[in-house]
This record gives C-alpha cells, sequence and structure tokens, in this order.
C-alpha cells in the first residue's frame, strides 16, 4: 500500500478536464454560460457522464436529475463518501465555480484507480441540479430537494421566466432519473473556489471551511402608476422606480451597517412599462441579506421589511415582499472539518479557517449528511464573472487535499 502522503493526483489532467468542459458554453470574455437544464448543460453533463463512465463508475440519476457517479468499495454494505458540486453557470460566469468541484472528485477516482487503491467505503462524484438558481429561482432546488428541505413537487415545478418548469427541461434534455431523492452518504466533501479575497490576499493556499453565512432571498414588487413623464407634476407622481432607487439604497445601508460579516444586495431589477416618456408604474426587484449569526440576520430581515413600508408609504405606492429563500447559518460536521485540516497539513500546504459567504449545495447536504468544504483562491477574489480565474497550482493542491480527505473518510485498505 503507498504512503498516503505520496500520492498526488494528475494536475495537468484535472486542469484538462476543466478547460474541456470551459469549451461548452464559452463566452467571448473568457467565462462559460452553461443555464440549468439548457441544452449546453445538457451537454456538458453528458460530457462528465462519460468521462465517469471511462473511469469504470456506475451512474445513477436521481428525480431531480442530480448525478451520482460511484467507484464502488470493498464493503457494499457501507455508505459513500461523495464528492461535488454543479456544473450549471450564471449567465456571465467562470469556468470553474463549480465545475472545479466536480471534477476534483472525477480526478480523485482517477487517481484511486492510477493507483489501484481499493476503499472500504464507496466513492461517489454528485452533480447537482441548478446549484446557481439564475434560471430556476432558488439556487440550490436540487440539493435541498435531496436533503429534505424542499418537497419534491416544489423543486420539480419551479418555472424559468418563460414558464418552463424545471420537471419538464429534465424530460426535455433526458435527465429526469428515476432514483428516489435522498441516499444515505457516509460524508460529503465539496471543493470550490473562495468567490472572495480572502485567501488569494493572505497567499494561503487552502481554506478549511468551518461554517457558512446563513441567507435570506426576497421578490419584491412595487406598484404605482404609469402618467406621462411632460405633464404630470413632480409632487403628483407615484413613481415606483424612484422607490426601488431608495430600496436600493436602504438594502446597501443595512448591509453597511452589520459590516463586516454582513453582505446585503440589489441583484436584479424589471422596471415596466420601461418607456423613456413613463412615468414607471410598477418594478420588480429581488434582494439577498446574509450573515453568519441568524440572530443578526433576523434583525436585518425586519429592517428590510420595515424600511420598505416606509418608503412605499411616504411615496404613496404599495408593495408585495416574498421570501422565496432562506437557510441559517451551518456549522460543517467537525470531523469532516477535521479531516480537510488535516489533509492540508499532510500535503504541506498552508491553511486558515474560513466562513463562506456565498451559498452551496454542501449548505443544503449538511442537513442529511456529515459535510465539510475545501476553499482554493482564485485571482482578485472574483467570481460570478466572466474573468473569474485560477492558478493551475491551486487547482491541484486543492484536489490534492480532496484526495486526501476523501482517503481518510473512505477508509484505504491494503491493496
Amino acid at each position: 500500500m503507498k504512503k498516503t502522503g505520496d500520492l498526488e493526483i494528475d494536475g495537468e489532467r484535472l486542469w484538462d478536464s476543466i478547460m474541456e468542459i470551459a469549451k461548452i458554453g464559452a463566452t467571448q470574455k473568457g467565462g462559460s454560460c452553461r443555464l440549468a437544464l439548457t441544452d449546453l448543460d445538457r451537454e456538458a453533463r453528458d460530457l462528465f457522464v462519460s468521462w465517469c463512465q471511462d473511469a469504470g463508475c456506475t451512474i445513477a440519476i436521481d428525480k431531480m436529475g442530480n448525478i451520482f457517479a460511484r467507484r464502488q468499495g470493498s464493503d457494499p454494505d457501507l455508505h459513500p463518501v461523495a464528492v461535488g458540486s454543479h456544473l450549471d453557470t450564471q449567465p456571465t460566469g467562470g469556468r470553474f465555480d463549480g465545475v472545479y468541484g466536480v471534477l476534483t472528485g472525477l480526478e480523485v477516482i482517477r487517481t484511486l484507480n492510477d493507483h489501484k487503491i481499493n476503499t472500504r467505503h464507496p466513492v461517489e462524484v454528485v452533480c447537482w441540479t441548478n446549484e446557481e438558481g439564475s434560471r430556476f429561482a432558488p439556487a440550490m432546488v436540487a440539493s435541498g430537494v435531496f436533503a429534505g428541505v424542499y418537497e419534491l413537487e416544489f423543486g420539480l415545478s419551479r418555472e424559468d421566466e418563460d414558464g418552463r418548469t424545471m420537471g419538464e427541461e429534465l424530460t426535455r434534455i433526458g435527465y429526469a432519473g428515476d432514483q428516489p431523492m435522498g441516499r444515505p452518504l457516509h460524508a460529503y466533501l465539496e471543493a470550490h473556489i473562495e468567490q472572495g479575497p480572502i485567501l488569494v490576499e493572505e497567499e494561503i493556499d487552502i481554506g478549511i471551511v468551518t461554517d457558512a453565512q446563513g441567507q435570506r432571498w426576497y421578490e419584491l414588487e412595487l406598484t404605482g402608476k404609469e402618467s406621462h413623464a411632460g405633464p404630470t407634476p413632480m409632487d403628483r407622481r407615484q413613481d415606483a422606480l424612484l422607490a426601488a432607487a431608495r430600496v436600493v439604497t436602504l438594502i446597501n445601508d443595512i448591509g453597511l451597517a452589520h459590516a463586516p460579516l454582513a453582505c446585503a444586495t440589489v441583484g436584479m431589477m424589471q422596471v415596466h412599462p420601461n418607456s423613456r416618456n413613463v412615468i414607471p408604474g410598477r418594478v420588480f426587484m429581488t434582494i439577498d441579506i446574509r450573515h453568519p449569526d441568524d440572530a443578526v440576520l433576523s434583525k436585518m430581515d425586519a429592517l428590510v421589511r420595515g424600511g420598505i413600508a416606509e418608503i412605499t408609504n411616504t411615496a404613496g405606492i404599495s408593495h408585495d415582499i416574498n421570501q422565496i429563500f432562506y437557510y441559517a447559518p451551518i456549522a460543517f460536521d467537525s470531523s469532516c472539518v477535521r479531516a480537510v485540516a488535516e489533509a492540508a497539513s499532510t500535503c504541506g500546504y498552508s491553511a486558515r479557517e474560513i466562513v463562506t459567504g456565498a451559498g452551496h449545495d454542501a449548505c443544503f447536504v449538511a442537513h442529511a449528511a456529515p459535510t465539510s468544504m475545501i476553499f482554493i483562491p482564485c485571482i482578485d477574489g472574483i467570481s460570478h464573472n466572466e474573468v473569474e480565474d485560477i492558478h493551475p497550482a491551486w487547482s491541484t493542491q486543492g484536489a490534492n487535499v480532496m484526495l486526501q480527505a476523501v482517503l481518510s473518510k473512505a477508509e484505504q485498505i491494503a491493496s
């Protein structure tokens, strides 16, 4: 049996795989656009499945389209150690968000095959459906159904802007699986770019993710009165866009008031009728607030709701606010966190504990299985952007840590 510390993944093979997937939905600025359950998403899924089959994995697909590629262990009665993330992207996304975690899992299996290493527990690579939530809201809906956070019917009934449901699109692209939702996991590990500046600015190789911020997402509709931009006096207007601008300022102020851990964002806005000489009568917008302390997150929620009520009352318009997504702050499993820390030490990499400010499938899977995450740096901390980038060495380091953590949790045995 090879010494654990002597094992390394094939960094060049991993990088080549990432670059190959990046060709699917490649954008002019060097990023990726593969919205969930589009033809491009199907193409990426098909390629991933073919690679997993080439590595000797068996494939199972559940009713939300989550893909599980299994390398069998020596004891078929044991639950698998799963590694995964997602292949869907933002409309102007990067080449590494999500994809890196999926292909890191595949590279771990390829490396186990290369060295003829047996594990007691099976090892699975998971590709979760619609993590981003950019086509079907909310985010992470399929891992949420897997973990029992959402009902299956809720997940399948999510609609895009054109009224197409996730269930319909899963059937259309051939990924409406027959496996039941939920399967027992011995552990779940997810590798990801940090999507923030801490690791790169501190020149740290590995982030040991201990906790995840809580999040609340809202959809807000403001309704005023459309009228002519010329004849309507300024003091008699019911301008929904003006109220929306004040809401944007409100949300930003709430985030700043609870810094440095809080984040508050208006990310999407639709103005109606969107004509240059008509006072806007209706605005739809989204709000995203985050904090690692649930009590503070609840306080921010109250400030959002109270502030919007005050703005709309003053402006003489109505509002409808709907919270569409919430999860409380999450502390990841201590044994899995420790496995990541010990793996980084075994590999000789610098590491620090870190809290994720972004949502990940791991945040929902943690409700169903012991879970932790591995972060690697990204250049300038930029993500959800076509210029998102990493160095190949960072990719290799994160995958080496994942290999060691998987060997620890899956229990390497003598060949």
